[in-house]
């Protein structure tokens, strides 16, 4: 279990404390794979933080079983630019594994991300597109217990976001890590969630299980559906997962 209990984060900015999480309890349970969606500065990477222990709680706590690897993706590559886009990938595998088990995940993930044939090239000869795709394939290939992601597609072209997506999907089906992925795209929260949380104002104001099949498809009615409820309740009005709202719009 991946888990905030009553779990708050507060900064002093110029004098002013600034509380960038309120109080949030919320359960990530093992094996599964859940969206974070919210408006810009809701709180929704110091969440990631906090669940990847760079980040300690002001007040409340994190439940995090320590035995567990964690990977994290960032928003911003953060690869280092003396080493090649293999040794980039290989980096956190070091004095772990063999040297043979270290270029065979290596090997794996370049695939998975398309950039076996960058393999030798340093991060100053990479797009940003491309030196994000090499921290995805970093992380994949650690293959880790519980994967965080912070944006992770959103430096990507449309083509190579929608195959990364199904590249997470087929991954975490597999090997079913815990997942959790921030976006600030509710077609991509819906499209790669069991569930979606949403955030707004450093709380978490909603959870909607998505009971559909992958691999899911953004023109698909129900997808376009949810979609349709969490912008609903992202821009305010009534509550689109309340049972009385429901009642109300399906008499």
């Amino acid at each position: 279990m991946l888990e905030l209990i009553d779990a708050s984060r507060h900064y002093d900015v110029a004098g002013r404390n600034v509380r960038a999480l309120d109080e949030v309890s919320e359960p990530f349970p093992a094996g599964s794979i859940t969206t974070v969606v919210g408006r810009s500065g809701c709180g929704k990477t110091t969440l990631l933080r906090l669940l990847a222990g760079l980040t300690e709680p002001s007040s409340g706590k994190v439940r995090r079983d320590h035995a567990h690897s964690i990977g994290v993706v960032f928003q911003e590559a953060r690869l280092m630019p003396w080493l090649d886009v293999a040794a980039n990938v290989a980096f956190p595998l070091k004095n772990r594994l063999s040297d043979a088990d270290i270029t065979t995940r290596v090997d794996e993930a370049l695939t998975l991300v398309g950039l076996t044939d960058a393999r030798r090239a340093l991060p100053a000869q990479l797009s940003g597109g491309m030196a994000q795709r090499v921290a995805i394939a970093r992380a994949l290939a650690q293959q880790p217990d519980i994967l965080l992601l912070d944006e992770p597609f959103s430096a990507l072209d449309a083509f190579t976001r929608r195959s990364l997506q199904h590249v997470l999907v087929n991954v975490w089906r597999q090997r079913r890590s815990t997942v959790v992925l921030v976006t600030h795209d509710v077609e991509e929260a819906v499209l790669l969630g069991e569930s979606v949380v949403e955030m707004d104002a450093g709380r978490v104001v909603g959870r909607l299980p998505i009971d559909l099949p992958f691999p899911r498809e953004a023109t698909d009615p129900a997808v376009v559906d949810l979609r349709r409820r969490i912008l609903a309740r992202l821009v305010g009005g009534a509550d689109p997962f309340s049972s009385e709202t429901n009642s109300r719009r399906n008499p």
